[in-house]
Parts: C-alpha cells; structure tokens; sequence
C-alpha cells in the first residue's frame, strides 16, 4: 500500500532592522493541507511558524513561482532575493502523520528582505530570531545560555549515555558544537547546535513530538526531561529546525557571496554594513580588518555623498560595486576576526 504525500514549500524570510535580525514568522493555518481555518488552541499551532502553503502540481509551474505567490497573499511581501534551502521529509514531522494523514514533505526557501509591514491573508510579525536561539548571539560576550543551563544539562546527558563510548561520542559532540572544552566556537554550526539540544530533550519541540501516547509508535521512547530544562522559545511543527539550518547557511554564505547587501538600502554606511554583518553573524568583527577587506575586495564604491543622521561626525555612503560579480567567483563580505573588547 502506498503511503499518501502532501508536498508544502516553506519560506524563512529574513531581515536585519535596527541591528536585530529578524524572521516572519505566521499564526493561521487556513492554506495548510488538511488543517482546518480556525487557529487550533493547543500544540503546534500556539508556536511561531514560518510561511508555508502547499505546492499544486496541476497548477504551479515552478517551486518558486508557487513560493511567492503565496508569500504574497499569505503576508502582502513581494520577494527579492531567493534561494532553495533544503527539503525536509522526516517521517512524522506533522503530529496528525500519526493518525494516517499524509506524509508531508516541505521544500524550503531562504528569502532575503528588507523588513516592511506585513498585510495579506495570515497574521504575520516580524520576530528577532535569537528569540528562537539565545545561544547563537555573541556580540556581548559569551551568551549567560550556554553556562547556565545549556552546558550543564548537556554534561548529565553525558553521563547518561549506557557505554564508555557513547559518553565519549556525546561529549565530543558538545565540546565542537558549544565552544566548550577549549574548542573555538564556529558560528556555522547552527543546526548541529540545535539537533544535539533536540536529542538530548532539552528543546521543547522534542518533549511534544513524542507526547501523543495515543498514537506514538510502538518503541518510540519518550526523550528525558533534565530537570525541565528547556532553551529557546519553541516554533510549531520542525520549523525552529529549518530556521536552524536557513542560519546556518547564511552565515556560511556572507563569507563567499555578497548577500548581506540584499539587506542594505542601496546607499549605506560602512558601519551600517557592519552592524548588519554582525547581527547575521552574532559576533562583533574588526574595524580596521573589515574595512580593508572591503577595499581589497573591491566590494563596495564610495558615492560622494555623505549621510548626516549619524548624529555625529557625516559618515561617507557607499553603494554595493556589482562588477565584482563578473570579477571573482566567491566575493564575499567575510568575517575579518572578532572585535577586541
């Protein structure tokens, strides 16, 4: 017997406002297969979601054509900047896949965006996504998340393993995603981050993904709660997991494509490009190194203009030199080393 499939397309929306990154994130389930339109009062749909409608094969020409349309009338946003992320397609991701509904299968979309006011079908808002992610932001110093409650937890998850070897594999696992254990902190690894906290039970999603008893596979274990510990807000359905794997890759990507410049104006400040840099980033980077490889690069022209609402001394404004597309393969912005506090 063949098992039915729902194929959706999911679209992680970012922009950078005021230094704060920032994701549209929906409330209504009217144009999700098998939902009903009224906004359900407990489970997934209590969370913050991302965007996402489903594909019509009879109807939809293209992945992407569908994506913006229904962006558009789900949030009144007319997209820019898309790319294909990943297609997610764990079995049971949707809860009701349990009751017999169909497999769903979503295809993810990056879309970069300058941040306006949402309309459209849904109620959409803009969040800030280290709402989602306390741990992934460094520009303060190390996040308080880490030592209290995160790394803690994770070193009872690793005592817990059953094998000598399991403890050890555990404990690799968080010293290389976390920073601990003397091992630098590598910004990319967003997704592995939040997997290891999934797995360990320590994400809230992971306690309600198994919580159904009525329906829970035959074998499936529920995942420990340590002490109730739980990080992060939480998002409906996996979508705190495609917003894991949307981060990582964007701050993969600033340092071999231009496109934190799909979220500038198009005359800016190098200290505006900065900021937006660090905010994707989470760390705070080198002036001086910053702005020389800006220069080597040959990524940005100064216009002759300068911008007076700095409040201070005028800032000169630059505009994005899109000949470097045809000049290098990979002109990326870079992260040119942390800021010495």
């Amino acid at each position: 017997m063949k098992t039915p499939v729902d194929i959706g397309l999911n679209a992680v929306i970012v922009a950078v406002t005021d230094e704060v990154p920032r994701i549209l994130t929906v409330k209504k389930s009217s144009y999700i297969p098998g939902f009903s339109k009224k906004r359900r009062s407990a489970g997934d749909w209590t969370r913050d979601a991302l965007p996402f409608g489903p594909l019509d094969p009879s109807s939809d020409q293209t992945l992407e054509r569908a994506l913006r349309q229904w962006v558009r009338e789900q949030t009144g946003l007319e997209l820019g900047y898309v790319e294909q992320l990943y297609t997610f397609a764990d079995r049971n991701r949707f809860s009701r896949e349990w009751k017999g509904s169909p497999r769903m299968i979503s295809i993810a979309y990056l879309a970069l965006v300058r941040e306006v006011k949402p309309s459209g079908a849904s109620e959409s808002e803009w969040v800030d996504w280290y709402r989602f992610f306390p741990w992934e932001d460094w520009r303060t110093g190390r996040p308080a998340a880490i030592d209290q409650p995160i790394a803690p937890a994770l070193i009872r998850w690793v005592r817990d393993a059953p094998v000598d070897s399991g403890r050890r594999q555990r404990r690799e696992r968080i010293d290389i995603s976390f920073g601990l254990g003397g091992v630098p902190w590598n910004g990319e690894l967003v997704l592995e981050r939040y997997e290891l906290l999934y797995e360990a039970g320590l994400a809230a999603e992971a306690i309600y993904d198994h919580a159904p008893k009525a329906v829970r596979p035959v074998g499936n274990q529920e995942p420990k709660q340590y002490a109730g510990v739980h990080v992060g807000q939480p998002m409906a359905f996996d979508h705190r997991r495609i917003l894991a794997t949307a981060l990582g890759r964007l701050r993969g990507k600033i340092k071999y494509r231009p496109v934190v410049f799909e979220l500038l104006p198009p005359t800016f400040t190098l200290w505006q490009l900065q900021r937006l840099v660090e905010a994707l980033s989470g760390v705070r980077l080198h002036k001086q190194n910053l702005r020389r490889l800006l220069e080597k690069g040959g990524l940005v022209e100064g216009t002759g203009r300068l911008d007076a609402s700095t409040g201070g001394r005028p800032a000169e404004l630059f505009r994005f030199r899109r000949d470097v597309l045809r000049e290098r393969p990979a002109p990326g912005v870079g992260l040119p080393g942390l800021r010495q506090s």
